[in-house]
């Protein structure tokens, strides 16, 4: 059996282990397509091939830009990997200025997209780029399709010349560059070896409930993201068909065509699927509005491993036969785990979900450390509400005496592209600093408590911590995003955009006399005493010195292209200041 030290080591695996006639699966024209472990493989080793014809040269860096998750991406990552160059993925909603930092910055020589929208995007800064050609996965006017490295590479005859590149490649040689969506600054360029990420991998392996029982998992969050790549290689080992969504605003089409067993999940999105369903769950009336709302009750009291007792379980048996199992239905029916990371994902969901058949567990990592920290896992009791499970074998986690979490492991990253002064920044000795704070408990759970650098100091000197208020006030339907600010102030108040649309359903069911645009909702008394509620709610979780005293409403929708939000859909703090430095002046200086 093929030993896994590099990453394309994984579909080897898989052929030699399952040969699976749909290793992957992409939709074209209306219809799944699978594509099966041997002609993945094939597929990859021609591009390989290609590429040498090109010149392309060990430790060469070739860019990948992608809308959705697709097959093509996937046989252009082994392909390249094959022959000692590296991939360099990139977010393909950032703007045409961070495209040029990168591909400069990572001095790639050639650039493959998947549609118009990124390819125009690239052709407004190629010219200010060393790029000597770009390929499109679509077929577009005017640009090389990348089929055209098929015809390229159909000859065999060089296909010793691959495996020799093959054979040369070492587990501690690097393997892709991942440019990381600060929120501040220009991208820092994470240089992952093989090793970081397959010993990542099979690490994190354990961890999740895959089996040939669960034949099906749906990928749909960013694979230029080091989360989704490592649980593609995962499904890869495990031996399981993958199915690429296509696009976030399908997802539950796509979930009920092809039943998924497991997808993983940002928090935003498990916060949409939420609103949705209780917006809906709010139109109903009489005994169905009460059987919805007392099932809703009894999941948010949801505790792992039976602790609430037979009574408990009785009662939650009947509400999945009545309103859960609805749930399921619109994810496809078979759907038993989630899996979350990215941001911090509250309690209540977890719960709710998790009552409803479908276990969240949650994961905590970061791209310097390829991802994975720690993960839950329902089985073997490594699951508690309110962590992000226990660290995955071979990694080791401290927690500083400020409180900083520090991670050790062959999973940390070989530094910063080009930055060595930044890669000495946050390293002492083998010891990453994430600039996350947290604790492990008794049992060895790992507990995420903020962000070193968010954390601030009010003038009378008081620390707050924002996320954490931040995370309790999101628990509310009528607010989307916040950010708390405060530092050096006086006292802590809030930049809220509200749900606009749960916001509506609740003007139009309330017949209250309000016009329901963004900008006539915001300057609402009725809707902002109805937040002033909210705000009530969380303030009595805290002490007097962090709560919130005042508070403004944004009528934009915070987003990744008005430059509120990361690619990870992270706030740009400083950015977001900026924006509504009016509301701040507002807040503090009126």
């Amino acid at each position: 059996m093929t030993e896994i030290t590099r990453l394309f080591d994984f579909p080897y695996y898989q052929l030699e282990k399952y040969n699976l006639e749909a290793s992957l699966v992409t939709k074209y024209d209306g219809k799944w397509t699978p594509t099966s472990t041997k002609e993945y493989l094939d597929k990859a080793n021609t591009i390989s091939r290609a590429l040498l014809k090109m010149g392309v040269q060990k430790n060469d860096k070739i860019a990948v830009i992608s809308s959705t998750n697709r097959t093509e991406w996937n046989i252009m990552d082994i392909g390249v990997l094959q022959v000692g160059a590296q991939n360099v993925p990139i977010y393909p909603t950032i703007s045409s200025e961070d495209y040029e930092y990168v591909l400069n910055h990572s001095g790639s020589t050639y650039c493959f997209v998947s549609d118009e929208e990124v390819l125009n995007k690239v052709n407004k800064i190629k010219a200010n780029t060393n790029l000597k050609e770009v390929y499109s996965f679509d077929h577009i006017e005017g640009c090389k399709h990348y089929s055209e490295l098929f015809n390229l590479g159909k000859d065999t005859i060089n296909q010793t010349e691959v495996e020799a590149r093959k054979d040369a490649v070492k587990p501690d040689e690097l393997a892709t560059i991942i440019y990381t969506s600060g929120t501040t600054g220009k991208p820092k360029g994470v240089m992952l070896s093989h090793d970081n990420i397959t010993s990542n991998v099979l690490s994190a392996i354990s961890r999740l409930p895959l089996s040939q029982n669960n034949p099906r998992v749906l990928s749909f969050l960013p694979i230029c993201h080091i989360f989704e790549r490592v649980l593609i290689y995962i499904y890869q080992h495990a031996g399981v068909s993958i199915y690429f969504a296509e696009g976030i605003d399908k997802i539950g089409d796509n979930a009920k065509e092809i039943k998924p067993n497991l997808m993983s999940v940002v928090p935003r999105l498990l916060e949409k699927v939420y609103d949705k369903i209780y917006a809906k769950g709010s139109e109903l009336t009489g005994i169905k509005s009460k059987l919805f709302h007392w099932a809703i009750a009894l999941g948010e009291k949801w505790e792992p491993y039976g602790k609430n007792g037979a009574w408990y379980n009785f009662q939650l048996k009947i509400a999945n036969k009545l309103i859960f199992s609805k749930w399921r239905d619109a994810l496809g029916g078979e759907l038993t785990t989630m899996v979350s990371g990215s941001a911090p994902l509250q309690s209540r969901l977890s719960r709710v979900f998790s009552a409803a058949g479908m276990q969240v567990m949650q994961g905590y990592g970061l791209t310097e450390t390829s991802p994975v920290v720690s993960v839950e896992m329902y089985k073997n009791r490594h699951f508690k509400i309110g962590t992000v499970g226990k660290p995955i074998d071979g990694v080791e986690v401290k927690i500083a005496e400020d409180g900083e979490i520090l991670i050790k492991g062959r999973n940390v990253m070989m530094g910063y592209f080009k930055d060595p002064e930044k890669t000495e920044s946050v390293m002492t000795g083998q010891y990453f600093h994430t600039g996350d704070k947290g604790e492990l408990d008794e049992d060895g759970f790992l507990k995420i408590t903020g962000r070193k650098k968010e954390m601030f100091k009010t003038s009378g000197g008081k620390y707050v911590i924002p996320t954490l208020l931040e995370n309790d006030l999101k628990q509310s339907l009528f607010i989307e995003q916040v950010m708390v600010v405060g530092e050096g102030e006086k006292m802590p108040a809030a930049i809220v955009q509200p749900n606009f649309d749960f916001i509506k359903e609740w003007i139009e069911r309330k017949d209250y006399k309000i016009e329901t645009t963004n900008q006539a909702m915001v300057n609402s008394q009725i809707v902002i005493d109805r937040i002033q509620k909210e705000v009530d709610k969380c303030n009595s979780s805290f002490g007097k010195w962090e709560q919130i005293k005042r508070f403004e409403l944004t009528p934009d929708v915070w987003s990744i292209d008005g430059g509120h939000l990361t690619p990870t859909m992270k706030m740009k703090r400083k950015i977001i200041k900026d924006i509504y430095q009016d509301l701040y002046d507002k807040i503090y200086r009126n």
